[in-house]
């Protein structure tokens, strides 16, 4: 279904699972102000909806994303550019403060921002068929959307710099043997395995995840000592939590556990 009358965005939800969808197919889902506005919109409503356990983004027809769309390339004013890139950089923000997982569904081709939206995402899941690239040199433009940020943490500073230099494709085999990409699974068998992916994430203790998600994120740039504080605190507020005594007792017993049910 469409978000909210949002022609750009689709919405779906199971098992604990929100599915959002850029629907742009035509234009290999390239960004539009209202996908954005309406990514924003559903992140933040998903954030006070205790149904809600986890996000996966994915693309509708033959790509997840073509990031900006080139019909409108060359010929915004700088100050147009300006603005709507604050527009992305909110949203990427609202991403990485989201307190429960984002996972990125790529299939087809992730391009430019559309690769650095799914890098703001907590996990990636590709088909085998998936391609992804920075290609914003051979437009003469820099890397937008945080791709200047997060690419260098997962790859390191001399792969980060030979992707965005060159904007030469990777494959999903590459940028799984790279650590960009999660797991690879077949074309024919992708949807039913994010699926199963993401309701055993969303099966998890929302509270414990949520605090996992922020802290490990904080790590690139919090020292040894600030994070271990960091451990401690969060460690003995959730000890005396439902999630953490269903937990012990699933244990014992020896069968699942069933959180987040306070």
């Amino acid at each position: 279904m469409t978000l909210q009358g949002n022609e750009h965005l689709l919405s779906d939800k199971k098992e604990g699972v929100l599915y959002l969808t850029l629907n742009r197919p035509d234009t290999l889902n390239a960004f539009s102000p209202e996908m954005i506005t309406g990514l924003k919109e559903a992140i933040h409503q998903a954030g006070s909806d205790e149904r809600i356990r986890t996000i996966v983004i994915s693309g509708s027809g033959r790509a997840f994303s073509a990031g900006g769309d080139v019909k409108t390339m060359g010929k915004q004013p700088p100050l147009d550019v300006y603005d709507h890139i604050g527009e992305l950089n909110e949203l990427i923000i609202a991403m990485k403060d989201f307190g429960k997982p984002i996972i990125a569904a790529v299939h087809g081709f992730a391009a430019g921002a559309g690769f650095n939206l799914a890098l703001a995402c907590d996990m990636i899941l590709a088909a085998e068929d998936s391609n992804f690239v920075l290609s914003f040199a051979k437009v003469g433009l820099i890397s937008d959307g945080g791709g200047l940020y997060f690419l260098p943490r997962l790859v390191g500073q001399y792969r980060a710099k030979e992707l965005l230099l060159s904007a030469e494709p990777i494959s999903a085999e590459k940028a799984h043997s790279l650590g960009i990409v999660n797991h690879t699974y077949p074309l024919d068998e992708f949807q039913d395995k994010v699926h199963a992916f993401a309701v055993k994430i969303a099966s998890g203790p929302l509270t414990a995840l949520g605090f996992m998600k922020k802290i490990a994120d904080q790590s690139d740039d919090s020292d040894l000592e600030a994070i271990l504080e960091q451990e401690r605190i969060t460690q003995a507020t959730l000890v005396s939590t439902e999630d953490h005594q269903e937990g012990v007792q699933a244990f014992k017993e020896k069968r699942e556990p069933n959180f987040n049910r306070g």
